[in-house]
């Protein structure tokens, strides 16, 4: 979808730190990206460097944009594009029109989400969706996936839930958010307490009893991989942990959306030591008062990143049963499966990607 479009739409990976401004056209970057520093604490800089920005990309590219769309931190009211009261960024305190205000400046549609829901459309229209699909086709298997949920794991939890292609946002515009589901090792505490960059520090350091203050998740990697000094049992549970309480809430999405998952951003590069956590989780069972014992989940679940789970998922095929009385047969889906894989694109592109095609959906409807 939208591979062979030409409209342009420009796009902007706002954090905490920098600004970064691109323009995308075919789910290509037309232009190379700016950056500029983020102003959180100004309502006014913070204005004047975002139209300073997207000035800036207008310059060196062709054509007019068809629209802008980006992802902005929350809580928001992204229907409306008004950006609320934001512990990192204090120049939007008290509900500021930042949509409405690019309208009025740059005379085109303004489309504002969170950084989750834009991940996950971006995974569900240009990332393992589809590489799934095609991968069950190339295997002959007539099954087809129309779901996806896409877990973004760095400084927070993020999520987002795709629908048969429709982006889930919610009546309050909360539509896949995780990181306040119930944390299942510490019950009082958000699940983001275990599912973030301070939770892979925090677990090290409880289990290594080493100094942690200058340790980035990355340096906890590489200790996992013998690369670096440090305790590396420590440093893989770290992860494991991370993931086993990811994989708990992921378990409660699937409940709703029954889909695909993909996992992205600044952690899921240490996915081999994340994976096997979530797939605990998801393997896991519940019982009854009566002492009965079920799957956690309806459906088996599968590691797309282990060679040995892609091929049994792959080989889940439709079978086929006779109506009672005829000679018709029927197909039936007689084991229900879904897989749990990693982003090829990456958090930053799908995002992009996301922000792209959402955009352009918009503007077609």
């Amino acid at each position: 979808m939208y591979t062979n479009d030409n409209r342009i739409v420009l796009t902007l990976d706002a954090g905490g730190t920098n600004f970064v401004f691109s323009a995308m056209q075919g789910y290509k970057e037309i232009v190379e990206p700016i950056r500029l520093d983020a102003v959180s604490d100004d309502i006014e800089g913070c204005l004047d460097t975002l139209e300073k920005g997207f000035r800036l990309v207008l310059k060196k590219m062709k054509g007019k944009p068809s629209a802008i769309s980006f992802a902005f931190p929350g809580p928001a009211d992204y229907e409306h594009g008004i950006i609320g009261d934001l512990p990192n960024f204090p120049a939007f305190r008290g509900g500021i029109a930042l949509g409405p205000y690019l309208e009025s400046v740059f005379k085109v549609p303004v489309f504002i989400n969170n950084d989750g829901n834009l991940f996950a459309y971006g995974e569900a229209l240009a990332g393992l969706l589809p590489e799934v699909n095609a991968a069950l086709e190339e295997a002959g298997n007539q099954r087809r996936y129309r779901n996806l949920i896409g877990i973004t794991l760095g400084t927070g939890f993020g999520g987002g839930v795709v629908i048969d292609g429709t982006l889930l946002r919610g009546d309050n515009g909360c539509g896949g958010d995780v990181w306040c589901m119930r944390n299942n090792k510490y019950p009082d505490l958000i699940a983001e307490e275990s599912v973030s960059i301070r939770a892979v520090r925090r677990v090290y350091h409880e289990l290594s009893d080493e100094p942690v203050d200058e340790l980035t998740p990355y340096d906890i990697f590489l200790i996992a991989e013998g690369e670096q000094p440090g305790n590396a049992d420590a440093a893989r549970q770290s992860f494991r942990e991370l993931g086993q309480v990811a994989g708990e809430a992921i378990a409660t999405a699937l409940d709703i959306a029954d889909g695909i998952v993909s996992i992205g951003g600044g952690l899921a590069g240490a996915g081999k030591y994340i994976l096997p956590g979530v797939m605990d989780a998801l393997h896991g069972s519940v019982g009854t008062f009566g002492g009965s014992r079920f799957p956690i989940l309806q459906m088996e679940t599968y590691n797309w990143e282990d060679p040995a789970d892609r091929q049994w998922f792959l080989s889940l095929g439709m079978d086929s049963v006779i109506v009672p009385r005829t000679a018709n047969v029927q197909p039936y889906l007689r084991q229900r499966s879904v897989c749990v894989g990693l982003s090829k694109n990456g958090a930053s592109t799908s995002i992009m990607y996301g922000a792209y095609a959402f955009a352009l959906n918009e503007l077609d409807r």
